[in-house]
């Protein structure tokens, strides 16, 4: 099984990182693509902008989660990336966010945990 681990995007790159993947719709400010040390940028697996636009402005992490994962269950994207990164050992989900723990890529990364 692949295993997913997170972590903030500015944070060094790994030789154990695996597959680096950058789920953020918006590129981290400040980051450059070298920096960052890529694998992909699979973008149509992040939150949509009015859901990001919701929870920035005061919505609840909890309630944010929900609707995030109601969208990764209708999203034909999310059902590719599950195919795409089953075969792979491991998977580091890179994101901007400051909060280490609310934040959408550890939604993802649960929901991927799911439906591996």
């Amino acid at each position: 099984m692949t295993e997913i681990v997170t972590k903030r995007v500015r944070e060094e790159p790994s030789d154990d990182d695996g597959q680096r993947l950058l789920v953020d719709r918006l590129w981290p400010r400040g980051v450059t693509k070298d920096q960052a040390a890529l694998d992909g940028h699979p973008k149509d697996v992040a939150p949509s902008n009015e859901l990001r636009k919701w929870f920035h402005g005061g919505g609840s992490f909890e309630e944010f989660a929900d609707k995030y994962r109601a969208e990764l269950d209708d999203s034909q994207a999310a059902a590719d990336f599950v195919q795409e990164i089953k075969q792979l050992p491991k998977v580091t989900l890179l994101y901007g966010a400051k909060d280490t723990q609310q934040n959408h890529a550890e939604v993802l990364k649960q929901w991927l945990e799911e439906h591996l």
